[in-house]
């Protein structure tokens, strides 16, 4: 059975993989690219200069007058061509990303003009050919976890252990998962629902272990979840973070394996031989490379051969471009050579410091490049990690422990054929093995009148609100209230503005587009916005959140404070959040807005005031929402679309 899973699993990635270039190639080919950077997938107009350039790598920065507005961030794979990125595109990483250009880094210079430059964003490859290759080679501990989530495998509890906690502040149910988490000898669940303090008391049990001497590989799915673990774990333990510096945030590179191999005392003898090597590389450019137009079908030994016994005239290339093409390939081994004896002295110094280091931190795809084994392979998220991405950190280590939230978003899947890969490890093993968890059940983030809804329906009713935020407001802010909308949101966190009073409330979409957008709902938000930040409300503490993306692209022209998909608001929260649910139709359809989790996620995100704006009619044909909308009636403030906007 274990074989066939390995193989579904196979089977599921390459369907994932193929849809996600599929997408990406059929955009690239029915959008104009006006429309794809509108889109937010490409930047045109750009002209590039070489910034930095090394044997291994070229960094090209690309820039123009006006100023870039892209989705497109460092670590993304891009295509960088001059308008033909499918037929004449190069492959790149964004390392940085300013107000009037991106930088790119390549393996060798693109053979392009650098002037009237066209960006796409790609797909990255790299991550799927790693999650293959983990599966085909699998660890015996990755098979074992493999085992025990599909049932072939019995796993025990084994209770609790005594430990002084390092982190003061824990409360029990912190405290508890902790302790289980150290007395297992397989695996273990950490289930943290908003605001409960999780990544907290994934540190606490990184530093417990690391007391008792054991070696930890901390990953996530995500560079900002690792870059968390990275600041809380900074200065307590000696780690290293793994992964391209693009990256890593700025103040964390000093942790980063980059960093640290420069402070190392063998990297001078690394530098002279990169110096070297980039001396050569200038020779060797000024001699005749040996393109097919020269070489006429000769080998590099035929060129050799040739050059040394004098040829003058060989198939119409003269003498003298036969000997400058030697002195290149002579000169390009020496290259090879310098390379080949820098990078296996970089190897050496970064296995030093892994084997040196308490805690390796990286994304589950990076840790794929480990050789070492560990005691314990810590992966925060792991609710947002694929199986077989989640497999590989697990398959570096004796022992794992998984934390995240099944109750919340899963992975996003784009191929409908692989919406399997949908359920997570940590989800498959709850189920199963529940015994083998411990939940979280105090959060520290919101008013306890925001909390009440989704304790009851996701969580059971399970989790309760620490006195510190309980009745925390925006009194607690300065806020001066000069209309009855704002007086109320002052006075009651939770409100609901319905749209159904409007012949104008209905959702729309762009020909040439897979997403949604409401107008009507935009000038909502708007008006909402822009009373909250004229009574006080500093923009920074607003945060807008759309499913839609067309939603949100309308949303950012309209204002000022911080809009994103529920997908981008994963993992953080705002004083205020508004959310924009688009959904107004007279048959009721809700869309992908049926899966409940995308909800969750969406009114859990705000500390002192939820606002929700949407159109209860068409809501209220799903049960969740209908029951929500009644929530709102009974411990909330309902109001009509009408009257904000007339005020």
């Amino acid at each position: 059975m274990l074989k066939e899973y390995i193989r579904h699993l196979l089977h599921l990635l390459e369907l994932e993989r193929e849809e996600e270039k599929k997408r990406a190639i059929e955009e690239i080919r029915s959008l104009s690219g006006p429309e794809r950077e509108r889109a937010g997938r490409a930047v045109l107009g750009l002209s590039g200069r070489v910034v930095s350039r090394t044997p291994k790598r070229v960094v090209v920065r690309f820039g123009r007058g006006r100023e870039v507005e892209t989705d497109i961030e460092p670590g993304d794979i891009v295509l960088v061509s001059n308008g033909r990125p499918l037929e004449k595109g190069f492959e790149g990483t964004v390392v940085e990303r300013g107000k009037r250009y991106i930088s790119v880094e390549f393996e060798r210079l693109p053979a392009i003009n650098l002037r009237n430059v066209r960006i796409d964003l790609f797909v990255n490859d790299t991550t799927f050919r790693r999650m293959e290759e983990n599966l085909l080679r699998l660890s015996g501990s990755g098979a074992m976890a493999l085992r025990l989530m599909l049932g072939e495998a019995e796993t025990e509890d084994h209770g609790e252990v005594e430990f002084t906690p390092l982190d003061r502040n824990l409360n029990p149910s912190q405290l508890r998962a902790v302790s289980r988490a150290l007395a297992q000898d397989d695996f273990f669940l950490i289930h943290g629902p908003f605001g409960t303090g999780k990544t907290r008391t994934v540190v606490e049990y990184i530093r417990q272990e690391v007391s008792r001497g054991r070696k930890v590989l901390a990953t996530a799915d995500s560079n900002t979840a690792v870059d968390n673990l990275v600041e809380r774990l900074h200065g307590k333990l000696k780690v290293v973070r793994l992964g391209h510096p693009s990256r890593i945030e700025p103040h964390l590179v000093e942790t980063s394996v980059f960093s640290l191999m420069r402070s190392h005392e063998r990297y001078r003898e690394v530098e002279e031989i990169w110096r070297q090597a980039e001396e050569l590389m200038l020779r060797r450019d000024r001699e005749t490379k040996p393109a097919p137009r020269f070489r006429r079908g000769l080998s590099d030994e035929e060129i050799l051969r040739l050059a040394e016994k004098g040829i003058r005239n060989y198939r119409g290339v003269s003498g003298a471009v036969i000997k400058s093409m030697a002195r290149w390939i002579k000169l390009n081994e020496e290259v090879s050579e310098l390379v080949e004896r820098a990078t296996k002295i970089e190897q050496e110094i970064i296995d030093e410091l892994v084997s040196e280091a308490d805690v390796v931190l990286s994304t589950n795809s990076t840790s794929f490049l480990l050789d070492a084994r560990f005691d314990v392979a810590v992966v925060d998220e792991a609710t947002q990690s694929t199986i077989p991405s989640v497999l590989i950190p697990i398959s570096r280590a004796e022992k794992f422990v998984l934390a995240g939230d099944h109750r919340q978003l899963p992975p996003t899947v784009v191929s409908q054929q692989a919406k399997e890969l949908e359920r997570t490890m940590f989800e498959a093993l709850i189920s199963r093995h529940p015994f083998k968890s411990e939940m979280l059940n105090v959060q520290y983030r919101m008013n306890e009148i925001l909390a009440e809804f989704p304790s009851k329906v996701f969580y059971g009713g399970r989790l309760k609100t620490d006195r510190s935020v309980a009745s925390t407001s925006l009194k607690d802010v300065g806020v001066r209230a000069r209309d009855k909308l704002v007086e109320t949101m002052v006075s009651n966190p939770l409100v609901f503005i319905d749209t159904s009073d409007s012949e104008r409330r209905f959702e729309r979409r762009k020909k040439s587009s897979t997403s949604i957008f409401n107008e009507y709902e935009a000038r909502v938000v708007r008006s909402v916005v822009e009373r909250l930040i004229d009574a006080g409300v500093d923009a920074g503490r607003i945060g807008v959140i759309s499913p839609y993306d067309d939603q949100v692209r309308l949303l950012r022209k309209l204002l000022k404070c911080e809009v994103k998909t529920v997908d981008g608001y994963q993992g953080r929260e705002k004083d205020v959040i508004v959310i924009s649910m688009v959904r107004s139709n007279k048959e009721g359809r809700v869309g992908f807005l049926e899966d409940e989790r995308r909800f969750n996620v969406s009114i859990t995100r705000a500390r002192r005031l939820l606002v929700v704006i949407g159109d209860s009619s068409t809501l209220s044909s799903h049960r969740l929402y209908r029951q929500f909308f009644e929530h709102v009636k009974e411990r909330g403030v309902v109001f009509s679309s009408s009257s904000v906007l007339k005020d």
